[in-house]
C-alpha cells in the first residue's frame, strides 16, 4: 500500500472511530474477551488499538496490533448493543487490511483465500472433499488422529466435512400423517436469483436444490445467473479487501441481469456481504451505484419466505435446536425469519439453544486459523446444543452447520445439522407439493 492510499485508509478509520465513547457495553457481548479477559482482546480495546494506529502512535506492522486484530472473531455481537452505533465490522475489515499489507497474513490464510478465489483451484478442492466425504475418509482420520497439534487441526477439519454430508436418515425422520391433497402454488410476479456460494454449492447443494424447491413452491420464479462467484466475504473477513472488491465487481455484473427482482441467499455470511456491496465499493465509481443497486435486492431465504407466510407443509414430529448465525442475527438483523420458516411445518418443536447469540467459533476460516480458540468457544456452542436434548441441530450457515456439526461429532454425538430450508423441503415433499426421486 503506496503512503496516499494508507494515509486514505486511516483517515475513514478516523471517521469511523468517532462514535465510540468506550462505554463498554460491548464488553459482555465479545466472545473473545469474555473468554481471555484481555482488554486488547475486547471490541473496545481493539478500537484502541486502531486510533493508536491513526494517530501514529502505533505501527500497524507491530505485534500487539496484528494479534489482537487477528484475533477477532468478526461475530459483530457488538453492534447491536452499541449505544453509539459505532460499524464495528468495516473497522475490523479495514483494520485487517492495513495490517496484512504491512505482515503478510500466514500461508494457510493466504492458501485458503486463494482456493476460494478462483474456481479453477475451488472446484476441485471441494470435489476432492466430496469424495473422501463419500468414501469415508474423513470419518476413519477422525478417529485416529490426535486432538493437539497441526494433526489436531486437521482432525477438527475432518470432522467439520464429515458433518456436511447429507443425512440419510431425514427421509424416515418425524414421522407424520398422509397428508391431504396440496393445495395450488399461489401467483408472484416476482423473479429471483438464488447465490450458489462457494462451500454451499461444493458440499451443500442439496442446500441450494432445497432453496430453489421451496421457492417455487411458494410462487417465486428462480432463475439461473451464469458467472456468478464467490461473495468475497471469506476475503473481506480476512483484511484480503482488495481480492473482496475484485469478486464483488463479478458479481455486480452478473447478478444485474434484467428480470430479476431480488437476489436471495441461503447463507448468512454471503448475504452480510453482499448486502455491503456499496460500502465496499465506495470509492469505484464505476460500480458505486450498481453495487448500491445490488446490495438493496439482495435477501435471505428465510426473509422472503417469512415476508409471504411460507405454505404450510407435512406435519414432522421431533425436536429441533435452532442456533442463529452471528451474520444473520447481528449483521443482518434478521431473527425471527428462520423460525417462521421453521413454523411453517406443523408438529415441530424447536427450540432456541441457550447463548444462541454468541459465535460457534467457526467465523469464516476462523475455525481453522484459530483451532484452540476457536475450538474453546465451539466447544460452549455444542454444549448449548447437547443441553437442548434435541434430535436435531438447525443453522442458516453452511460454516456455521460445519463448527457445530464438526464439534458434535468430536464430542461423540453427532447429530445431524441441517438448514432450515432443508427441513421445510423435506415437509413439502410429503405433502405432494414436488417429488424428489433421490438424495441429493
Amino acid at each position: 500500500m503506496n503512503a496516499t492510499a494508507l494515509a486514505t485508509a486511516l483517515d475513514e478509520q478516523r471517521e469511523g472511530l468517532l462514535p465510540c465513547v468506550h462505554c463498554g457495553f460491548c464488553l459482555s457481548a465479545c466472545p473473545t474477551y469474555k473468554r481471555l479477559g484481555d482488554e486488547a482482546d475486547s471490541p473496545r480495546g481493539r478500537l484502541h488499538l486502531m486510533g493508536a494506529v491513526v494517530e501514529g502512535r502505533l505501527s500497524p506492522a507491530s505485534e500487539a496490533f496484528r494479534t489482537h486484530i487477528d484475533r477477532c472473531l468478526g461475530c459483530r455481537a457488538c453492534e447491536p448493543v452499541c449505544p453509539s452505533g459505532v460499524q464495528y465490522g468495516s473497522l475490523l475489515e479495514l483494520a485487517r487490511d492495513v495490517a496484512a499489507r504491512h505482515r503478510r497474513p500466514s500461508f494457510l490464510t493466504r492458501a485458503l483465500l486463494g482456493v476460494f478465489a478462483n474456481p479453477f483451484f475451488r472446484r476441485p478442492t471441494l470435489m476432492k472433499g466430496r469424495v473422501a466425504r463419500a468414501l469415508g475418509l474423513d470419518r476413519f482420520l477422525v478417529a485416529i488422529l490426535p486432538g493437539r497439534g497441526v494433526l489436531g487441526s486437521a482432525r477438527l477439519g475432518l470432522a467439520m466435512l464429515a458433518a456436511s454430508a447429507p443425512w440419510k436418515g431425514l427421509r424416515k425422520w418425524g414421522g407424520g400423517d398422509t397428508p391431504p391433497p396440496a393445495p395450488p402454488v399461489p401467483r408472484r410476479n416476482v423473479t429471483v436469483a438464488l447465490l450458489d456460494g462457494c462451500v454451499q454449492d461444493g458440499l451443500y447443494r442439496r442446500v441450494n436444490d432445497a432453496t430453489r424447491r421451496v421457492l417455487e413452491a411458494n410462487g417465486f420464479t428462480v432463475v439461473k445467473v451464469a458467472g456468478q462467484g464467490c461473495c468475497g466475504a471469506l476475503h473481506a473477513h480476512a483484511g484480503s479487501l482488495d481480492g473482496a472488491r475484485a469478486l464483488a465487481r463479478r458479481n455486480v455484473d452478473r447478478f444485474l441481469t434484467d428480470g430479476v427482482d431480488l437476489v436471495v441467499v441461503n447463507a448468512a455470511g454471503c448475504g452480510a456481504a453482499m448486502k455491503e456491496y456499496r460500502h465496499l465499493l465506495q470509492h469505484d465509481p464505476g460500480y458505486r451505484e450498481r453495487a448500491g443497486d445490488l446490495a438493496a435486492r439482495v435477501r435471505d431465504a428465510t426473509e422472503v419466505l417469512a415476508e409471504v407466510g411460507p405454505r404450510e407443509g407435512a406435519a414432522m414430529s421431533g425436536s429441533v435446536a435452532y442456533d442463529h448465525p452471528c451474520h444473520l442475527l447481528h449483521a443482518q438483523r434478521v431473527e425471527r425469519e428462520p423460525l417462521r420458516v421453521l413454523a411453517a411445518i406443523p408438529g415441530l418443536e424447536v427450540r432456541v439453544v441457550a447463548d444462541a447469540d454468541e459465535c460457534c467459533g467457526g467465523a469464516g476460516i476462523y475455525g481453522i486459523t484459530h483451532p484452540e480458540l476457536g475450538a474453546a468457544i465451539g466447544g460452549d456452542k455444542v454444549a448449548s446444543v447437547r443441553e437442548s436434548g434435541c434430535e436435531v441441530v438447525s443453522t442458516p450457515n453452511p460454516g456455521c452447520m460445519m463448527q457445530i456439526g464438526g464439534g458434535l461429532r468430536l464430542a461423540g454425538e453427532p447429530l445431524p445439522v441441517l438448514h432450515p430450508l432443508e427441513l421445510l423441503d423435506e415437509s413439502y415433499r410429503r405433502a405432494g407439493y414436488y417429488d424428489i426421486a433421490s438424495e441429493d
